[in-house]
């Protein structure tokens, strides 16, 4: 009787249902952690990110079950509908909008360019998917890990190609955090040592006026351009208005820190916890992280290249490392064109200057991402 109890109680355990891909991805759950938490590599989203996906492959806990024959769903099913519908990414943007200063891209319209030459790697990354056999939406997926932009990158995959969402999002975040690493020899190789150590003057002071008129006439030119991405941008303009209208600091404050903090735990958890081995061990998904890391170097090429015409333009005022911050991974990538421009010219400060090209990369992603979904949307 004991010997029978204690078979029972084993085969109804999830040891018994282990199998090598639940192992292999509670491995990679793991390594993810450590890197989140040894390496610090984009700990707040790589965090809940690598514990949703140890969640989701422990057998029978049944965490993202869907609701069958009368029974409730998982937990992490619940929440994932956040994602699934677009309202994580979206509340992700509000945050965002709501931290951003968009003064240096007003001050210097041109920064637009760079932001918009930066998404020469979702461009590139297209056709080669395209190439490589993947479906068009499935292709737009990942070419959008070039912008450098998880919640976009998020966003897009949940509409054209939800199967990949687990292996887009990993590397999305992933190459997000490796940014001071992947970026910083690309810049050396495109620039020459003089190019580097181009001091820019500082920016015009922008206007209360200017920066809160800048979100609104963003929306309506977007969003009528695009309606597929007005989700995105009229969440991010939402929360630019908050912070620059200066009457509404507690609502501000709010999506800066509680809403964004709250969103990004669930965002991550549910994005993880779609990372089941039978899926995400493919051989799929090696090329969509080989795809991810072709498109992001695709694009720090193509703003670099950007900020060397427009330092040949302007008679060489303008430092072309800047340009490499027209990914849209803020501020992380403008602080790498600080970093190389001051090790070029210890006087160097391209802080600010390089966050105009940062924040128009942001816009930048979530345009290409409207168009990706104005042509392959259903």
């Amino acid at each position: 009787m004991f010997i029978d109890s204690l078979k029972t109680i084993w085969e109804s355990s999830g040891f018994a249902s282990l199998s090598w891909q639940h192992f292999a991805m509670i491995v990679v759950a793991c390594v993810l952690i450590y890197l989140a938490i040894v390496k610090k590599f984009e700990p707040l989203l790589l965090l809940p990110i690598a514990f949703g996906v140890l969640l989701a492959n422990l057998p029978l806990a049944g965490l993202m079950a869907e609701p069958a024959d009368g029974k409730p769903g998982g937990l992490l099913y619940y929440l994932y509908q956040g994602v699934k519908l677009g309202i994580y990414p979206s509340l992700i943007f509000l945050g965002i909008g709501a931290m951003t200063d968009f003064g240096p891209l007003i001050a210097r319209p041109s920064s637009l360019l760079m932001g918009a030459g930066a998404q020469f790697g979702v461009a590139m990354a297209f056709l080669i998917a395209i190439a490589f056999g993947f479906k068009p939406e499935e292709a737009a997926s990942i070419s959008i890990i070039g912008g450098a932009d998880g919640p976009t990158a998020i966003y897009v995959t949940t509409k054209l190609a939800p199967l990949l969402l687990p292996a887009i999002a990993i590397a999305a975040y992933s190459y997000m955090a490796l940014i001071p690493m992947i970026q910083p020899p690309i810049m050396r190789a495109l620039t020459t040592k003089e190019e580097r150590e181009i001091k820019m003057v500082q920016l015009r002071e922008v206007s209360k006026t200017e920066k809160i008129c800048f979100p609104i006439v963003v929306s309506i030119f977007c969003i009528l351009l695009l309606p597929d991405v007005a989700p995105l941008i009229g969440m991010l303009m939402l929360g630019n208005l908050f912070k620059e209208s200066g009457v509404v600091a507690r609502l501000s404050d709010t999506v800066q820190n509680a809403l964004m903090n709250i969103v990004t735990v669930f965002l991550g958890v549910t994005v993880g916890a779609t990372a089941v081995g039978d899926n995400f061990l493919q051989p799929e998904t090696l090329a969509i992280i080989g795809l991810g890391l072709l498109a992001f170097i695709f694009s720090t090429v193509g703003g670099l290249l950007i900020g060397k015409l427009m330092c040949w333009l302007s008679g060489g005022k303008i430092n072309p490392l800047i340009g490499s911050a027209g990914v849209s991974a803020v501020p992380m990538a403008a602080r790498v064109s600080q970093i190389e421009g001051q090790k070029a010219n210890p006087s160097n400060f391209l802080l600010m200057h390089a966050m105009g090209p940062n924040v128009a990369g942001v816009i930048g992603s979530a345009v290409a991402a409207g168009v990706f979904l104005a042509l392959f949307g259903s």
